[in-house]
């Protein structure tokens, strides 16, 4: 055989392998999207921090539930969202496949009610969710596997101030030690619980004591989350105001997110900078230092416009994920040229079908690129 046949031939056996393992690569994909959307069953990242880099889901393409012209590439993993009105959680893959729901039929023990879920975040370990209910002052842990509530602080419907009782609990999360730190928003503190108890561990802010009171008392505050030195960053919604509060609980800083009515959630994006949204209509989302100097700014205007979004979080290529609250959608944002590059939700158009969201009030991303994950043992209760 001449030396031009055997290159040739060699050239055609390469390609016939690289069909054969793009084929069992697309084979797997498929199967592990059917299990989630039609078996009810485990995301695969449940309990596991698999490496999934931005590109991993760059071959996937997107589903028509995704508004048109978005790029499944800009994701690195799927995206946990509480779809507050349709009174669910669902994780959807970055191509726009419902991957996991919770509730589905049986998930709920007799008697139970699982009502407007606001905020949900991945535990440490990835094997639970923890979920706030604001409205219906709750506090939910759910075990993904077992799908089951499998701890409650709050009774569901009845708000208060004495132990076992919250009155709006916002944006709780838990520490690698277990413990949950939440904001209660209309108590005016920022709570810290060891489940399985039912009574505060300690809690910053004094009850009912509403006003801006640097390291003393809280103005509603509405979000309490991790930096990278261990200091907590802790929203007051009266007032417009961002605390940082050392790990011991002393008062370290504050300073006001620029221009904005009504900060929610405000996290770090790297250290030095802070990330938050502005729940008003129309709506912002921003980025300021921890002197309050504007950075970035997203405010569009006109049918463009946000309406209420709660909660931005940052993307590792540096992209913007959050949730535009009473557009009815989750959105990634480009800040470098200002354009919305992934939708998942018809803007302004309410529903519970395939592609449709109902008031989505938080998001967070799989393991190991949930907000937990990404500040490990940065993450403890003040």
């Amino acid at each position: 055989m001449s030396s031009g046949r055997r290159a040739a031939r060699r050239r055609a056996i390469r390609r016939r392998r690289l069909v054969a393992v793009a084929g069992l690569l697309a084979l797997v994909t498929a199967a592990s999207f059917a299990i989630g959307e039609h078996g009810g069953g485990v995301p695969a990242h449940a309990g596991q921090a698999k490496a999934n880099g931005p590109s991993a889901h760059a071959h996937l393409r997107a589903s028509a539930a995704l508004t048109a012209g978005s790029d499944p590439g800009v994701l690195p993993g799927p995206v946990l969202i509480a779809d507050r009105d349709n009174d669910r959680l669902i994780e959807v893959s970055p191509s726009g496949h419902v991957i996991w729901r919770f509730p589905a039929p049986g998930d709920l023990a007799p008697g139970q009610t699982f009502k407007l879920p606001d905020d949900a975040f991945f535990s440490p370990d990835g094997r639970q969710v923890i979920v706030t209910q604001e409205d219906d002052f709750v506090i939910s842990v759910v075990d993904i596997a077992q799908r089951r509530i499998v701890y409650r602080y709050g009774h569901p419907g009845v708000p208060g101030s004495e132990p076992g009782y919250v009155h709006n609990p916002d944006d709780a999360l838990m520490t690698p030690s277990g413990d949950l730190l939440s904001a209660d928003i209309k108590n005016c503190r920022v709570l810290v619980i060891r489940p399985p108890e039912h009574r505060p561990l300690r809690q910053l802010g004094n009850t009912g004591e509403c006003v801006h009171q640097l390291g003393s008392s809280y103005g509603s505050p509405n979000g309490a989350f991790p930096m990278k030195n261990g200091d907590t960053a802790i929203t007051e919604i009266n007032g417009d105001w961002l605390d940082v509060i050392s790990a011991g609980g002393r008062a370290v800083s504050d300073t006001h997110p620029p221009g904005f009515t009504y900060p929610s959630d405000t996290n770090e994006l790297r250290p030095g900078l802070f990330l938050s949204a502005d729940y008003t209509s129309p709506g912002a989302i921003e980025t300021f230092t921890g002197e309050g100097a504007l950075q970035w700014r997203y405010a569009p205007t006109g049918a463009q416009a946000l309406n209420q979004p709660s909660l931005a979080l940052p993307l590792p290529n540096g992209d913007i994920l959050a949730n535009d609250d009473k557009n009815d959608r989750v959105i990634v944002i480009d800040p470098r040229t200002n354009r919305i590059v992934w939708q998942y939700g018809h803007t302004g158009v309410p529903g519970s079908g395939e592609g449709f969201l109902s008031n989505p009030d938080g998001v967070d991303l799989a393991p190991p690129f949930s907000l937990a994950a990404r500040f490990g043992a940065s993450l403890h209760a003040p």
